[in-house]
């Protein structure tokens, strides 16, 4: 898993996504104001990261059916819309059908969250680009096992802030989460790599011992 971090992280770096502005801050949409911000989005322009962060999805499922952690998933679901790239290209390479979970119901048309031919029953891995407070992905978990009866055991995402809140947000909604990297290793491997320098990677983890209260002030 070290491994896979690094590599993930590694080609987050190596096309820019990892972005630092200390004042004005980034404003997730949680509303928490961060001085660092991780665009996933970007990787899907770059085909050798988008096969590393893919591959890497295959490999961390492979060895979690492998060791009875989890079973193979009848469905990859992706979270609109940063996650739906995401979905495809790992549902393509599983030879899965996927499916795609709106954070509301259209407010036209057939009115539908989730989107797809999805069957009653089925087993679905969510996958996720970024997660930050949780919730809104435990929600997107919520809506495929009530509107989808269907099971969902696991959301993997590429990148964690490893919040605390994510941890209770997940531990209460009763899904494990694996993602392919973290804060944790993301902030470790620019710093060494020069990528930030070490008086923005201070302000950075002050940041991560409280995000809620960081920005107060700024």
């Amino acid at each position: 898993m070290e491994n896979i971090s690094k590599k993930v992280a590694t080609a987050l770096l190596d096309i820019g996504a990892v972005k630092v502005r200390i004042n004005p801050p980034f404003t997730w949409v949680s509303g928490i104001k961060s001085p660092v911000y991780c665009d996933n989005r970007m990787m899907i322009s770059h085909v050798a990261g988008r096969e590393t962060v893919v591959q890497a999805f295959k490999e961390i499922l492979a060895d979690k059916i492998a060791k009875g952690e989890m079973k193979e998933p009848d469905y990859i679901g992706g979270t609109a819309t940063a996650a739906i790239p995401w979905a495809a290209f790992l549902a393509y390479e599983l030879k899965k059908p996927m499916i795609y979970i709106r954070p509301e119901p259209k407010a036209h048309g057939a009115g539908k969250q989730i989107e797809g031919d999805l069957k009653e029953g089925s087993s679905v891995l969510i996958v996720e680009d970024l997660i930050s407070t949780g919730g809104s992905s435990v929600k997107v978990a919520e809506v495929v096992r009530k509107e989808g009866k269907c099971e969902v055991t696991d959301i993997f995402a590429i990148v964690s802030w490893e919040m605390p809140k994510a941890v209770a947000a997940f531990k209460e909604g009763n899904v494990n989460l694996t993602n392919l990297t973290g804060f944790t290793d993301l902030i470790g491997f620019a710093a060494e790599r020069g990528d930030i320098p070490a008086d923005k990677v201070e302000i950075i983890n002050k940041f991560k011992e409280n995000p809620a209260v960081w920005g107060d002030g700024l």
